[in-house]
């Protein structure tokens, strides 16, 4: 049962409650739900343990956890073989067995079957994912220090694998070298030029065998990018999946943290396949869509609070200006990421997914209702944009005010 997986100090009630409700062979998920509701406790990993059952990742039945891991583990080490060792193995490779590349295959074979062709169209992927990533939470030091458990399958030094960080150098290196202006000029700047891209006293480069808590997180999401094309990587993804790698990788359980990677991108495949519809452009009118989800804030917002619905509306100050990035990004922008991770603790336990967010939405509007009374369109809008109250648990505490019906 859990209590093997949880060191014994903890005496305090909150965390007493979890470890009873935890040490059940079978956990019983509504009180589970219950208790996670009003926050979990990070001590002996009970956060990071309760995530992985409430998006549905760990099974309920305890007996299966050994077995399930394993397997799950191993499906990991396996797309990181054939999306992200196998490519860069045929790069490295290339010069050794040229005439058969050349026969089969070359980088410029026009065919959608090509493994180049699919090599440089998933560098465009990795460049953007690469640029949103180096830009995870800038205020933390966190995800530039390396991780105590550097993936072994890539950073083998038997190997010459090709890392995605050096795929993303030599790409940018080559985009910068031919750079066409608008005219249709090209001009050919000195390859050194690329390297300003990103400012040596920026990021420091970590020594070989060590990689950043942040190209972790860039490997999950091409990985995830690569298993579901049909989505592949849309802005914001990166600021969904921080938060949860972030809670894995601080595990205060050697056991588990050591395996944040492969734990992060199958919760996070979860959380997307709920939250998925909020990223498909096409879906946008569908019920489950985002634009459907934006709105849902305004009627309810003009259920609770009429004469703050009619302001908004007077001063043309559409759902989608605000409620867009709260959420798609399940408010992982709005607040610093100690108080994300506490919304999520909600948010995760809601039965009707993410329906509580309309509500935590709708709070944040009503808890600053007289200035957005006062103010004008722009006072309003940057109100919204960068959200003034820092306290979460006062919002939770509204939204769930305003769930109770008052």
């Amino acid at each position: 049962s859990f209590s093997s997986h949880i060191n014994g100090h903890m005496n305090d009630s909150p965390g007493n409650e979890f470890k009873v409700a935890l040490s059940e062979e079978k956990l019983d998920l509504n009180a589970l739900r219950e208790l996670c509701f009003s926050g979990i406790p990070f001590e002996g990993g009970i956060r990071a343990l309760c995530w992985k059952v409430l998006l549905n990742y760990l099974p309920l039945d305890q007996t299966m956890w050994d077995s399930f891991l394993k397997k799950q583990r191993e499906g990991y080490s396996q797309f990181l073989k054939e999306m992200i060792i196998q490519p860069g193995i045929a790069k490295a490779n290339l010069g050794l067995s040229r005439e058969d590349v050349t026969m089969e295959d070359h980088p410029l074979n026009p065919s959608p079957e090509s493994k180049w062709n699919n090599y440089f169209r998933d560098n465009e992927v990795l460049l953007q994912i690469d640029k949103d990533v180096r830009r995870l939470y800038p205020d933390m030091a966190f995800f530039q220090w390396p991780t105590d458990y550097p993936c072994q399958l890539i950073l083998d030094p038997q190997n010459d694998y090709e890392t995605l960080r050096c795929r993303v150098e030599q790409t940018t290196l080559k985009a910068q070298t031919v750079d066409r202006n608008r005219s249709g000029v090209t001009n050919v700047s000195s390859p050194g030029k690329a390297l300003n891209l990103y400012p040596s006293n920026e990021y420091e480069v970590l020594p070989n065998g060590c990689e950043a808590h942040w190209e972790v997180v860039e490997r999950i999401l091409f990985i995830y990018a690569k298993l579901n094309p049909g989505i592949a990587y849309v802005q914001g993804m990166n600021e969904v999946v921080g938060p949860l790698y972030y809670t894995f990788a601080t595990d205060p359980n050697d056991k588990w943290r050591e395996h944040a990677e492969a734990d992060t991108f199958f919760c996070f495949t979860n959380l997307m396949s709920e939250n998925r519809d909020m990223f498909i452009k096409s879906l946008d009118d569908s019920q489950c869509g985002i634009t459907y989800k934006m709105e849902s804030v305004y009627s309810m917002l003009k259920e609770k609070d009429m004469e703050l619905y009619i302001k908004l509306q007077e001063q043309n100050i559409k759902p989608q200006y605000f409620t867009f990035r709260w959420l798609t990004l399940l408010l992982s922008q709005e607040f610093l990421l100690p108080d994300v991770i506490r919304i999520w603790d909600t948010l995760f336990s809601d039965q009707d997914r993410f329906n509580f967010l309309i509500l935590v939405c709708c709070a944040m509007l009503v808890l600053i209702r007289d200035q957005l009374l006062a103010g004008d369109f722009t006072i309003n809008m940057r109100l919204l944009q960068d959200y003034p109250i820092s306290d979460v648990h006062t919002i939770l505490a509204k939204a769930k005010q305003l769930q109770d019906g008052s």
